[in-house]
């Protein structure tokens, strides 16, 4: 460091350690992003726990279809709202403190979440969790795009994707054995709170970030616009076509969909104009970026709805227990490490990334395909074989999108950029456990009333399709209902093969550009 040559300071030059970056040594590096990996890790524990636990949890709260998927979307709209309003923060303001806030909103969200006595409160504590998760989300990926050259970003991206996989696998086995064992399930959401602190510690003793002060424009504005139509366009896909609730073809429909098309138009007027928008135009507009949006959107549909369901799937369709459930989903987190790690060490070796996502996107397509064609009695080896499909894509892609991205852009604008496609994978997360946790509901429905009707059973004024109060119900009619989860389950994972098509295409026209070699 002492033998470099002086130069000019430049525009990209107003950043936190860009100069300094490229001398850290690969020890230096990991010891000074532990916190960022624990945090990392405490998040995607918190959602793969919770997936495993819902049965369980509607259950002892009496909740119903819909109750399950918005406690699942809640959160993710929230995180989905509030990701690009961090990542300007974390453009604006200094990274490690922004971090550390988001650290302690989600361990907030967390505590009330495990203090919920109704289906209400757990909303309200999942939406503060939401927003938490959005922080570190954010922030995590932009110390990663500051401290890091992107031609060595596809190692400590094959960490990331380790650390997902770890909290993915251990959430599930977690999950499961908590919500068997005398603790409950409310300890679901309390265990990542001592995993949280942790990581609070290790960022104030390892990360060491300077910040260029400068003037700061926040656009509330823009992130008012952009989260009631993000909410609005949710509540419509929960809940259009339900006889309880208003048709496609009715007032509602219009008044929303009208309402989001408004809203929408406001914000881009509104991101065109001002100083800091939330949303970059001119960064998300590009050839790059915005694929890699299109793409993300379509995997979040695949990545969060078949985490979702396919717990739920075991868990109602197969009688299995919360804690074999998780075991039966490791073939998943096997292949999403695999595919993780293997593309992240290759990517830093030889350079080139576009190959990973082009084979990682075709493999999620298959593995969705592969599960689309489940019922309550396939063979196990065949799901098993689905998973891995799907993991071993889900690894290939995540992390290496947002490299391809960090790529292209300055690093003054990484946050933004970042958050853009964490938004947008997000916002495909939440309409995908909204719209296909609506068309399961319908579906099921359907089935149960055929099976009670021939039962026997009046279905005239609703049957028990939609409640997942199953240790209430008749030994008769908790039968029809299993069976029917298992039959509509696999209508969901071929609508999400479907859609994850689109990333397919999306992914053959981005542009290979050689990885940068510094900051």
């Amino acid at each position: 460091m002492a033998n470099r040559t002086p130069r000019a300071p430049g525009p990209t030059d107003l950043t936190e350690a860009a100069a300094d970056t490229p001398q850290m040594t690969q020890r230096e590096v990991l010891r000074s992003i532990a916190g960022v990996l624990a945090s990392f890790f405490a998040a995607m524990l918190a959602a793969t726990i919770v997936a495993i636990a819902l049965p369980t949890i509607m259950d002892k709260l009496g909740g119903s279809q819909t109750d399950f998927n918005w406690v699942l979307s809640t959160t993710l709209l929230a995180n989905a709202a509030t990701t690009p309003i961090w990542g300007k923060m974390a453009d604006l303001f200094n990274k490690k403190k922004m971090l550390q806030a988001g650290i302690l909103v989600f361990i907030l969200g967390s505590f009330l979440a495990g203090m919920a006595w109704s289906i209400p409160v757990l909303l309200a504590a999942r939406v503060i969790q939401g927003i938490g998760m959005g922080g570190l989300t954010a922030m995590g990926m932009a110390v990663i795009g500051t401290v890091i050259a992107p031609r060595e970003r596809g190692r400590y991206s094959g960490y990331f994707g380790a650390v997902m996989a770890v909290s993915t696998a251990a959430g599930p086995l977690l999950g499961g054995f908590i919500v068997d064992s005398p603790l409950g399930w409310r300890w679901c959401f309390f265990f990542g709170i001592p995993i949280s602190v942790l990581s609070m510690i290790l960022i104030q003793k390892t990360l060491h970030l300077s910040h260029q002060k400068r003037k700061v424009r926040i656009d509330w504005g823009g992130a008012l616009l952009l989260t009631v139509a993000v909410s609005t366009l949710l509540i419509w896909v929960s809940y259009v076509g339900k006889d309880e609730f208003f048709a496609f073809n009715s007032w509602q429909t219009y008044t929303m969909l009208g309402g989001v098309a408004v809203l929408t138009a406001a914000l881009l007027l509104v991101e065109s104009r001002v100083v800091e928008p939330i949303i970059p135009l001119k960064i998300i507009t590009t050839r790059t970026t915005s694929l890699a949006i299109i793409a993300s959107v379509a995997i979040g549909v695949g990545m969060f709805g078949s985490g979702a369901f396919i717990g739920q799937y075991f868990q109602i369709a197969r009688e299995a227990t919360p804690t074999a459930a998780g075991l039966m989903t490791l073939p998943m987190i096997a292949g999403n490490y695999c595919g993780s790690v293997f593309s992240g060490q290759m990517i830093t070796r030889f350079g080139r990334w576009k190959i990973y996502l082009v084979i990682g996107s075709l493999l999620n397509v298959a593995g969705l395909g592969l599960l689309g064609f489940m019922h309550h009695d396939t063979e196990y080896w065949i799901l098993a074989i689905g998973m891995f499909l799907n993991g071993v894509g889900m690894g290939f892609m995540l992390q290496n999108l947002v490299l391809a991205v960090q790529n292209t852009v300055k690093v003054t604008d990484i946050g933004a950029a970042s958050s853009s496609v964490a938004f947008f994978r997000s916002v495909g997360g939440s309409a995908g456990v909204a719209f296909l946790g609506a068309m399961l509901a319908t579906q099921v429905a359907s089935l149960v009333s055929e099976g009670l009707a021939k039962l026997g059973v009046d279905t005239s004024k609703g049957g028990s399709g939609d409640s997942l109060n199953l240790s209430g119900m008749p030994p008769a009619v908790r039968g029809v209902v299993e069976s029917a989860y298992g039959e509509a389950t696999g209508l969901v994972f071929l609508v999400s093969a479907a859609v994850a098509a689109i990333a397919f295409i999306c992914i053959l026209f981005i542009k290979e550009v050689p990885l940068r070699k510094t900051i």
